[in-house]
């Protein structure tokens, strides 16, 4: 990758504080979903739905996002890159308070389909300014902001974990989190890039077919983030309901999935710079599997706990290198990179919905069964990210400098 001679010595050091910001706002994000995730139980009991019903309703989160998504570049073309992404990560933030509030199927519905619109548009709004601060900085950066999605997501989780322990009201605790990180939210954004389009910049088309390339790619991104959703919105309710645990232990498997996310997150740019992106997703799948394999199989709680810790120990880097790899295939890396992320993000929120018809069908064993298959899809599939490793990179053709430039820097 060649650097944009636009940014000067002052300039590299705003975007090394735009890093900064950035990765804020990855946190902020993944504490909503890791707030949301925990209370899931509290929202099925206080709607009064079967976990067929719930199932149904954790289907209208990729409903929402899915028809939004396609929305989000055409914000930030109109209104700029900080603009845009301070507006749709407030919308986030407070959609948080809409779950706990339903009281019946219908609601429910009705406002996971929001939390799912705001929750797609501002993760491809900052994923966007993410890739071009590592273009930018030409370094690998991904794996370390969606480390710090992880540690938010935990730090949501674990605020989750006490709240359910000591039997809160979720419209209570909801409310106050939305508030809180509302404001870390609006802070964070003030140090990103305010990337603007030049004025005869065509707008972006609102829908465009995902090159063959990200399809394939986006299979292994699909594979992990099934995985993903489906612990994340589904382990808590499973340890509740399969193993008998308490309140307070089940939101805590939620916890300690995020904590390994978090933890092989933060550490995978190095790991996967020494042994290259297709042998750490392949060791990634074998740990994945084996934690699949711990879930369904345990006789209790506490391997169930740590079959959901290496489970996320296992995917956590794979949605990072399959940006990388559909950064580096084909002759339009952008439209690359959004096709595999429509994919991914996609899967990770009908996730929830397949787990919970299969389970009205089956039972939640044989759900996370599936999940444990597709894990092992990561083992067989992991050649494809064979273009976003930096290794075999090198040498290679640069990726492409940013076009956009900030604006005031």
């Amino acid at each position: 990758m060649t650097k944009d001679p636009a940014v000067s010595v002052i300039g590299t050091e705003q975007v090394r504080r735009a890093r900064y910001a950035v990765a804020a706002v990855f946190a902020v994000h993944g504490a909503v979903t890791g707030s949301f995730a925990t209370r899931v139980p509290w929202i099925q009991d206080h709607a009064s739905v079967s976990a067929g019903e719930l199932g149904l309703a954790l289907a209208f989160p990729a409903i929402g996002a899915s028809l939004a998504m396609p929305l989000a570049s055409g914000v930030s073309h109109r209104f700029g890159a900080r603009t845009a992404l301070r507006g749709l990560l407030a919308l986030w933030t407070l959609a948080l308070i809409l779950p706990a509030l339903a009281p019946n199927l219908l609601t429910l519905c009705l406002a996971l389909f929001v939390y799912g619109a705001a929750a797609g548009m501002s993760d491809v709004a900052m994923n966007a300014l993410g890739v071009e601060v590592e273009n930018r900085l030409d370094k690998s950066i991904m794996s370390g902001l969606h480390g710090m999605w992880s540690v938010g997501a935990l730090i949501g989780s674990a605020a989750g974990t006490v709240a359910a322990h000591v039997g809160a009201d979720a419209r209570l605790h909801h409310t106050l989190a939305a508030l809180v990180l509302t404001a870390l939210g609006l802070a964070a954004c003030q140090g990103v890039l305010d990337l603007r389009s030049e004025p005869d910049e065509e707008p972006p088309p609102r829908f465009t077919l995902p090159p063959k390339s990200a399809l394939v790619i986006g299979a292994v991104g699909f594979c992990a983030v099934f995985a993903e959703g489906a612990s994340m919105d589904w382990s808590a309710v499973y340890l509740r309901d399969v193993m008998g645990s308490s309140a307070g232990l089940a939101a805590a498997s939620t916890t300690a999935f995020a904590l390994m996310m978090a933890i092989a997150r933060i550490a995978g740019d190095k790991v996967v710079d020494r042994f290259g992106a297709v042998r750490t997703v392949r060791v990634g799948g074998v740990l994945a599997t084996a934690g699949g394999l711990l879930v369904v199989l345990s006789p209790g709680p506490a391997l169930a706990l740590t079959g959901f810790g290496l489970l996320g120990l296992g995917v956590a880097v794979v949605v990072p290198l399959a940006f990388a790899a559909a950064g580096r295939s084909g002759s339009n890396p952008s439209r690359a990179i959004a096709g595999v992320a429509t994919i991914t993000y996609t899967s990770g929120l009908i996730a929830p919905s397949a787990i919970g018809s299969l389970a009205e069908a089956t039972s939640l064993l044989v759900s996370f069964g599936l999940v444990t298959v597709l894990a092992f899809g990561l083992v067989l599939g992991a050649g494809v990210l064979r273009a976003g490793d930096r290794k075999v990179a090198e040498g290679g053709a640069p990726r492409p400098a940013p076009t956009r430039s900030p604006a005031g820097s």
